[in-house]
């Protein structure tokens, strides 16, 4: 089982970038984090993007349906989320693929132009709120799903 792990904009910065809202756990930390509860399923193995780029991501999301698939998606496409039809429309085009949201903070608590997540419709659910212990939820449910 492969699983893709993106995360959008300024998330590179996790652990330094506005720690009230994001905490201070790091990037290179939530992936040490995913790849050990990965290592509790035999034979599950994770690829991890970040990219600040919209056009990165999508070119990697419409190669989950050709030369480079994958069985799963965890998303947290950071400000992208209430912006980008152009990756909601990617993961539409890989819906085969089950695909969680992630956010660390609550959006639906923050600025009025948060609230809406155009990229969630498109995927099987969506974790908020619960910081970067939501990335941990959303592969165990993501793997939980995959293995019925």
């Amino acid at each position: 089982m492969k699983i893709l792990v993106i995360n959008g904009p300024n998330l590179g910065l996790l652990g330094v970038r506005e720690p009230g809202i994001y905490g201070n756990t790091t990037l290179a930390s939530v992936e040490a984090r995913l790849q050990q509860v990965a290592a509790e399923t035999p034979g599950c193995e994770l690829e991890f993007l970040q990219s600040n780029h919209e056009g990165v991501i999508v070119d990697r999301l419409n190669a989950v349906m050709t030369d480079a698939p994958v069985d799963g998606i965890v998303i947290n496409p950071a400000a992208y989320t209430h912006t980008s039809v152009a990756i909601a429309d990617a993961l539409r085009a890989c819906s085969k693929v089950p695909a969680i949201e992630v956010h660390i903070s609550n959006i639906s608590s923050r600025e009025s132009f948060r609230h809406e997540s155009l990229t969630a419709p498109a995927c099987l659910g969506m974790i908020a709120g619960l910081g970067v212990d939501g990335y941990e939820w959303a592969l165990r449910a993501l793997m939980t799903k995959l293995n019925k």
